[in-house]
């Protein structure tokens, strides 16, 4: 079973992971930074302990005695979704002053999977440097723009079409394909 480390932070866009957290399969750990609380409860009236029950764990992002703060503690991949381009920036100047910040740090020096959901637009030429830079380390940066070509009927759809993505990215089933039928 995979194991998944998941960051929120506290750009827009709340729904997409807490539709992450639902969804992805195997042994999660969740850490929200103090904006990540504030911002989902504001956009969807949950409260950290409404996602408890999806994860083996949550840890304050000001733990940084937790066990992801050491490289020892492996994961098989750490998505930040959202991630916020303050926390963007952060990890690309090797800030680790928060839990999430370090287990980002922990993630590129020990090379282990890492995808940043970054929400923000538009994106100032600063932002696009720290994506290029983490994408030059190995970082797989995932703007949050969900797909359009399966005709989403709803916002709880716009929101699962992009977690696919993600699910996808992890190797995780995502859901049908662009016309996957005509391979069939």
């Amino acid at each position: 079973m995979a194991r998944y480390l998941i960051g929120m932070t506290g750009a827009s866009g709340a729904a997409y992971g807490v539709d992450f957290v639902k969804r992805c399969p195997g042994e999660k750990y969740l850490v929200l930074s103090d904006w990540a609380r504030h911002v989902l409860h504001d956009e969807t009236g949950l409260k950290p302990s409404d996602l408890e029950p999806h994860v083996a764990r949550t840890f304050a992002d000001n733990d940084l005695a937790a066990p992801f703060a050491s490289g020892s503690n492996r994961h098989d991949a750490f998505v930040i979704l959202p991630c916020s381009v303050s926390t963007l920036a952060k990890i690309a100047v090797g800030i680790a002053d928060t839990l999430i910040t370090r287990a980002a740090f922990v993630a590129l020096k020990e090379r282990m999977r890492m995808v940043l959901c970054v929400r923000e637009t538009p994106l100032p030429t600063v932002a696009l440097e720290h994506m290029a830079r983490l994408s030059r380390e190995g970082v797989i940066v995932m703007p949050l723009s969900p797909p359009w070509y399966q005709k989403p009927a709803s916002v709880e759809d716009v929101v699962r079409g992009f977690t696919n993505k993600v699910l996808g990215v992890l190797g995780e089933d995502a859901g049908p394909g662009w016309r996957e039928t005509e391979l069939e």
